[in-house]
Order: structure tokens, then sequence, then C-alpha cells
């Protein structure tokens, strides 16, 4: 008999302890009576006195204009904030702001910045399923379609089914770019809201819950950003480790120059493998304006050492500086130069053609 009681009172615990819905974690515990306080007068000093000093440490900060009065007792969310995550680099948020703000600042100069965030923003929203109402580029505002999830709501607990809510939203876009398009701040709003749970519906929220809103779903277009950074990156390597063709040509100013098959990006790291394979040490670079500043040591591979260390002489060791230059979208030239910038001969590339080539051509070079 006292081992049915034990069971019994063991599910009655657990039952009233499954009782406590959402609503009710999210609340602060405890009692509620400071809400029937009334405010104190001020202490008043009689005439003829001096007032006494007060001690201002503990005094509550009057309330600003834009103060939610309605936020007291149960109504005071106590879930830990919503915070905006600058998970993408170059990314950061301004202290103290209230909105759903992050900032990009320009680290890749593929593409203009603004034009890279509107492409994240839209591939994300087309992963999702999620339609445009409105986009202009002029404006810097985009608006999504209304966006519907079904959640599950707290019932009593002694339902064994559940109850579902359904909540849509549509939010609003805006990118502020800075005059030198360098930098630019995506701001969400959050422009329409509308729930329906057991037929009723609702479109109130307040201020905490709005931002709640707004912050989740920029961490999303983020989270996606940042994503397709890394994808991006990945692909990139994998295109750098991966041998290029190349083929005698010249550069924009008729100089006789390599041109291998890579846009700028592949090429320049993919250029500093094949040299530091070729026995070239890197002093100095300026990606910005393509050069490469290099000491030619020599190289352990015998097939190398034994085409420059002929009777012609076709290099001999010292200091050379290369030109990585642009030759169109999918094409790079780069021109071998002296130690005064001054290009080497056609022959002369030629007969360094077939060593360059090979190397630039093979598969999983080391990074």
């Amino acid at each position: 008999m006292k081992r049915t009681l034990a069971i019994a009172s063991t599910v009655v615990i657990v039952a009233l302890a499954g009782c406590s819905s959402q609503s009710d974690r999210k609340a602060a515990s405890g009692s509620y009576e400071y809400l029937k306080t009334k405010e104190q007068n001020g202490f008043k000093v009689p005439t003829g006195l001096d007032r006494p000093e007060e001690a201002r440490e503990f005094a509550i900060p009057e309330l600003g204009d834009a103060a939610d009065t309605s936020l007291v007792g149960k109504a005071i969310p106590v879930q830990s904030p919503s915070l905006v995550l600058p998970l993408v680099t170059g990314s950061h948020v301004e202290e103290g702001k209230n909105t759903a703000t992050i900032w990009f600042d320009q680290v890749d100069d593929s593409q203009p910045l603004s034009q890279a965030v509107w492409n994240s923003l839209l591939s994300y929203l087309d992963e999702q399923s999620i339609g445009v109402a409105s986009f202009s580029t002029e404006d810097k505002t985009l608006l999504t379609d209304w966006i519907s999830v079904k959640k599950e709501v707290d019932t009593a607990w002694y339902k064994f089914s559940s109850e579902e809510t359904e909540i849509s939203r549509r939010f609003e876009f805006n990118l502020d770019v800075k005059p030198h398009g360098r930098s630019a701040a995506l701001t969400v709003h959050l422009k329409d809201y509308k729930q329906n749970t057991r037929g009723k519906s609702t479109s109130e929220l307040n201020a905490m819950q709005m931002h709640r809103e707004e912050v989740e779903v920029l961490n999303q277009v983020i989270g996606h950003y940042e994503y397709q950074i890394q994808l991006a990156e990945t692909r990139r390597i994998a295109r750098i480790r991966k041998g290029i063709n190349t083929e005698m040509g010249f550069n924009d100013n008729g100089d006789s120059a390599y041109l291998v098959e890579a846009k700028y990006d592949v090429a320049w790291p993919r250029t500093l493998l094949v040299l530091r394979k070729l026995g070239f040490d890197v002093k100095d670079l300026d990606k910005s304006n393509g050069l490469l500043f290099v000491t030619y040591r020599g190289s352990d591979a015998s097939w190398w050492d034994g085409l420059f260390s002929s009777e012609d002489a076709l290099l001999k060791k010292g200091d050379y500086r290369l030109k990585v230059a642009k030759a169109g979208v999918e094409r790079t030239s780069i021109t071998f130069m002296d130690n005064e910038s001054k290009p080497f001969e056609a022959n002369q590339v030629s007969d360094l053609y077939s060593a360059f080539a090979e190397v630039m051509s093979e598969d999983n070079l080391d990074i």
C-alpha cells in the first residue's frame, strides 16, 4: 500500500511539474506584491533648515518617453536577450543600439559590397522559399511576402494532444551604404505580424517581442551569408590546388608573358605556390598592384637545376620581379622581369615556359 502511494505521489509531482506553460517559464517567478506599492512622497525639509545630503547610489532612473509602461509583473520577460551575431568576416554591431542592425566591411573586392549583401539576402529568401513583395536597389529596401510558420502551443498537462498556432510575419530589409561603398549596414524591421491560435487572431507585440523577431531573422540571414563565404572559399582553395593550363602570350603592354586560364584571385595564390616549388623566395608582394619581389635560390628538383645551370645560364640566382595582372574575365597574365622591372625578352620567356607551365598544370600543390 505504501509503495502504491509513493508511486502515485511521484506521478502527481511529475504531472504538476509539467503544468508550467511556456509563458510561465518566460515570466519572473515569485511574488508580485510590489505592484501594490505606492510611490512615497519626497523628503520634506522644514523651512529654515538645510536639506541633508542624499545618497544617489540606489536611485531609480526616470523612465524615458519611449519606455513601455506595460512591462510590469508577469509581463516582464526574463528570457536571455536577443543579440545580433556578427559571424561574417569584417562584420560588427554598434554598442548601445536597439535596432536589429549589422555592419559589413568590404573584405572581398571581386564585387561591390552592396551587391554581395543583396545577393546573399536574395539567396537566403530563395532557399527558404520566401517570396519578395518589393525590392528596389535605388531605395535600398526589400520587403518580403508573408512568412508563415506553425508552432505547438502549451495545453493543460492532462491533455495528450497538442495544439498549433500559426504565426505570419513580413519583414523589411534596409541597406545603408556609406558614400565610399566599403561599409554597409543591414537593418531588419518587422512590418506586419499575425498570430492565429484556436481560431483567435492577434497582431499585437510589445517592443521586446518585436526586437526578438527581427534579430532572429537577421541572424538567419547572417548565418547564410557566412556559409556562402565559407563555401566560396572552399571552392577557391580547391581551384587553386587544381592544375591550370598556361600558354605563351603578351600582357596589356605588349610584353612577352604567360597567360594562365584562371581569374586573378585564383592565379595570384597559385603563382605563389608555383614559384615556391620552382625555387623562388618571395621577399615582398603587393596584391593590389600585382607585384611580386622574389629571389631565385635554385631548386632541389634536378630537372629544374639542369635547365637553369646549363652553359647558357637561362636564369641566374638573384633577385627578380613578377607582374600578375588581369587579362580578361577568366585569364591572368604573368610577366617575369629583372630587378629593375625590365620584362624578359621573348626568347628567355620561351625557354622558361616548359618548366613554368608544367608546375602550373600540376594538381594538389601544397598550400
